[in-house]
């Protein structure tokens, strides 16, 4: 490239170093020697299956995989970077191996029915779409724990986003109610003679965030014998992420497959899925999250100047609890959303070509065409629902939620999902792709890509690429990424994922020929003009 710049040098005139972490046991002045390797033994192995393939004829790919696992599973959820081959950018190698599991144990007891019960349990869940499903799986939970009658939950009307669709409006009230059935006794309403007889108002309460079972039994169960309706207040993540298997697999029932869109939202977004698919065999979809609250929040600058600074001030001081910060500071810290132009940038150096499709599911970006003109460029073939939906998207357009169940429903029908920071829609559909057999998942790791892009001008292309590609291991998606009992259940539903027996993989490969043949499609890659790294963003 005519424009490379000069490589990001050390003080002291070196290039500065970037090793793994995990590697930094390999000091051999530091480590004693073990009177076993584990390598030779898996080398021996190896050997000894090589052979027996010589008279089977068994492809021994597989085979090599599965003396890997051996070696693997002392450190499995426990080393960072086991992966330190090349990536395959649209599917995960491991993927295969795993698969959702959230079926009811036959020791889990039905359902209390309705008049058996101990009363009924109102939930106001709060926020938008995705924090109200979040709400919305975990009272699910929480009627189970207390031995309560649901009554279909409120949606908020309120919040940010302004939206008076009801429950009924995004889901579909009869299949929630019939699909839970054995779990949990669910009502459309509280009975109406039920409510004249009552001397008092429902009681109202709001519980802490992540409470445990214990809480709940100890603290709201005493209330709702004594009222017999009781209704929770701004429900979202009040249950705590540790609990009970039995009743994590509850959690995802109800999220991952109760939880289903009206017919109208269901239809209009497979219809945007079967138009993506119509262009491209693959596409990927990108959540931009560059909306001026989720700006004014993360209290970030993006090279506005005193405008968007102004704009984005006022914005902030809607929540009262806000602190000033350093936004320098934050965007060092990886505190902040990459622009538009950087998550482009993150995606062409991860291997993804300029004639790739993508699909960005975003509400209305914040500087407009200026903010996305830098991401059309380096993928022309770029769409949005408007885009796709024309005159069908009218009737959903006062809504906001009705639009973002569209926007999760292509994002989840896509190979690629790329989140651009950890709210409540990137958590969910990480969560329900690592359910749905680890569809590639992309998180960008912003500690370290943060800083790189602030510093991106001063490098050439190549060693850009090369850094974007170490940092972002570990960030792919990937099997081994899950950390049981860390970070919400909702994005690692470690509870709900099983490992499918080797035997059974290798039993379904060598019945489908056009394996080998799709992954190594998979892996083609087309030759495109790189990216050119100029100056750093002035979109905002």
């Amino acid at each position: 490239m005519s424009d490379k710049l000069a490589l990001l040098q050390h003080p002291g005139g070196s290039l500065l170093s970037h090793k793994p972490e995990c590697c930094k046991w390999r000091s051999s002045a530091a480590q004693p020697r073990k009177p076993i390797s584990w390598s030779l033994i898996c080398g021996l192995m190896l050997f000894c299956l090589g052979m027996i393939s010589l008279f089977t004829g068994h492809v021994a790919s597989d085979l090599e995989w599965y003396s890997q696992r051996l070696m693997k599973r002392r450190s499995y959820f426990k080393l960072e970077g086991i992966n330190k081959g090349p990536i395959d950018i649209w599917q995960s190698d491991y993927a295969k191996y795993f698969y959702g599991c959230s079926k009811r144990s036959r020791s889990f007891p039905l359902a209390i029915r309705e008049r058996s019960s101990n009363g009924y349990l109102l939930i106001a869940a709060s926020g938008g779409l995705n924090q109200q499903r979040t709400g919305i799986s975990d009272a699910v939970v929480v009627a189970r724990i207390l031995n309560a009658t649901l009554v279909i939950p409120e949606l908020d009307h309120r919040s940010y986003w302004k939206d008076d669709s009801d429950f009924a409006n995004i889901f579909d009230v009869n299949w929630f109610i019939s699909y839970l059935a054995k779990d949990v006794t669910i009502v459309r309403r509280v009975p109406d003679k039920f409510m004249r007889s009552m001397d008092k108002p429902p009681y109202t309460m709001r519980v802490p965030r992540k409470s445990p079972p214990e809480y709940y039994l100890d603290q709201v169960l005493p209330i709702l014998q004594r009222r017999s309706v009781l209704q929770l207040t701004k429900f979202d993540y009040r249950l705590a992420n540790n609990i009970d298997d039995e009743l994590q697999k509850l959690r995802c029932r109800a999220n991952y497959h109760a939880l289903r869109f009206t017919k109208p939202i269901q239809e209009l977004g497979q219809k945007l899925v079967t138009r993506m698919r119509a262009m491209a065999n693959r596409f990927i979809a990108v959540h931009l999250r560059f909306e001026l609250d989720m700006l004014a929040f993360s209290g970030c600058y993006f090279g506005g100047g005193d405008k968007e600074r102004n704009e984005l001030g006022e914005i902030r001081k809607r929540w009262e609890t806000l602190t000033d910060v350093d936004a320098d500071e934050e965007r060092r810290r990886g505190r902040c959303p990459l622009t538009p132009h950087e998550v482009g940038l993150m995606l062409r150096a991860l291997g993804f070509a300029n004639d790739s499709y993508i699909y960005v599911a975003s509400g209305e970006i914040y500087g407009g065409e200026e903010t996305l003109r830098p991401l059309r460029d380096l993928f022309p073939n770029f769409y949005t629902k408007e885009m796709l939906a024309n005159e069908d998207i009218k009737p959903f357009l006062p809504f906001s939620s009705r639009l973002a169940a569209i926007d999760y429903i292509v994002c989840d029908e896509s190979d690629v999902f790329v989140t651009n920071n950890n709210g409540n829609m990137a958590k969910i559909l990480a969560g329900r792709r690592r359910y749905m057999g680890h569809k590639r998942t992309v998180r960008p790791n912003a500690k370290r890509l943060g800083p790189l892009m602030m510093e991106r001008d001063e490098m050439d292309w190549d060693t850009f690429a090369r850094k974007v590609k170490a940092f972002q291991k570990g960030f792919m998606g990937e099997p081994d990424e899950m950390r049981p009992g860390r970070g919400e259940f909702h994005e690692y539903p470690y509870s709900c994922i099983c490992e499918r027996p080797l035997s059974d993989v290798v039993d379904n490969k060598r019945g489908d020929p056009r394996s080998e043949q799709g992954n190594q499609g998979l892996r083609e890659r087309s030759k495109e003009e790189e990216p050119v790294l100029g100056a750093k963003d002035n979109e905002a």
